[in-house]
């Protein structure tokens, strides 16, 4: 399969998650480009946005292991070509 170039967001709202979601991106290194994150401090939620290099399955995966998580709501984008 060719690699494809993407982001996921993450939106968390319960941040005693946050330990968690960490483990799972820290798991797919190999494919994160880069990573930011906004916490949000005076409101319920935190987001992360991470630029992502791989197979759709992998990023599928990534993405799919954090939407899983409670409290946390994840959204990948791919390019449709390498």
């Amino acid at each position: 399969m060719e690699k494809r170039i993407g982001t996921i967001t993450a939106l968390i709202a319960d941040r005693s998650m946050a330990p968690l979601v960490n483990e799972i991106i820290s798991q797919h290194a190999d494919i994160v480009l880069a990573r930011q994150g906004l916490p949000f401090h005076d409101r319920t939620v935190a987001v992360i946005s991470l630029i992502v290099e791989g197979e759709v399955n992998q990023i599928n995966a990534l993405s799919g292991k954090l939407g899983k998580i409670g409290g946390v709501e994840a959204k990948a984008v791919v390019t449709r070509t390498g």
